[in-house]
């Protein structure tokens, strides 16, 4: 293996990982962190979706930071036409892995929200796909007491008005399920039934409903009184908000006596 462990904890990074309550699947969200030399780190997470969701996550999971790091762009102001490419690149070799049968990705999927961290300049680059939002969390004033927390993503859901443009400029449909999502189809199928308008793998949903594997790219200079990132699934931020996400990790540094970095 190369690199080495490094201790999350004395880095201010904490993670869970944990599977949903849907009996017939097993855990399909994966994450990443990466510290890389030259003051730069790497974070992602990726919720996988469909029945090979799991697999597709992980692959994403594996090979994503290495396209990244590989690339003569990495650590430099190229960094976000670089991470597009990431993810054009990656959604390619998803479609190579399918081919020779070691992925199934033609009805499964993955979301996939990815920041650099350049600790020198103090800037993180965010790209993503999908709905595993972004957050940051910065104190209200100087006197540190209180956190406010904001989304850094949009989740790219089809019934956006841009979403839903290009999907229908592709000849896919948007169709409202009648319970809680706008979903994707094909014009003449009942596939893939997508409640995301981009994401990685769901090779079918690309070829004929307009899904999309180019991020949005957001470039951001960290100011002091920025204190915690988070980035989670949509299985978190569908039952608390950005504020809530922030207060939870403040009660937890009090609650142990140390603070995030």
């Amino acid at each position: 293996e190369i690199g080495e462990k490094m201790n999350t904890e004395d880095l201010g990074i904490g993670y869970t990982c944990r599977k949903g309550l849907k009996p017939e699947s097993p855990n399909q969200d994966s994450w990443s962190v990466l510290k890389v030399d030259g003051n730069f780190s790497i974070y992602g997470v990726f919720d996988g979706h469909g029945q090979k969701g799991h697999d597709v996550s992980n692959y994403v999971k594996e090979n994503m930071p290495k396209l990244i790091i590989r690339d003569q762009r990495f650590k430099t102001d190229q960094m976000p036409v670089m991470l597009k490419d990431c993810f054009k690149k990656i959604q390619s070799l998803i479609a190579t892995a399918d081919r020779l049968k070691k992925l199934s990705a033609q009805m499964s999927g993955t979301t996939a929200t990815v920041v650099v961290q350049d600790h020198a300049l103090n800037k993180i680059t965010v790209a993503h796909v999908a709905d595993s939002t972004c957050v940051l969390g910065s104190w209200r004033d100087s006197s540190k007491k209180e956190l406010f927390g904001v989304a850094l993503t949009r989740d790219h859901k089809p019934n956006l008005k841009d979403e839903r443009a290009r999907i229908e400029k592709a000849g896919g449909r948007v169709v409202f399920d009648g319970y809680a999502n706008h979903r994707i189809y094909a014009k003449n199928g009942r596939y893939p039934g997508l409640n995301m308008s981009r994401c990685l793998g769901d090779l079918m949903g690309h070829a004929d409903a307009g899904c999309s594997c180019e991020p949005e790219v957001t470039e951001r200079i960290l100011q002091p009184e920025d204190h915690v990132l988070l980035l989670c699934s949509d299985g978190v931020w569908e039952f608390i908000t950005p504020q809530e996400g922030v207060e939870i990790v403040r009660s937890e540094e009090r609650r142990v006596g140390k603070e995030c970095r």
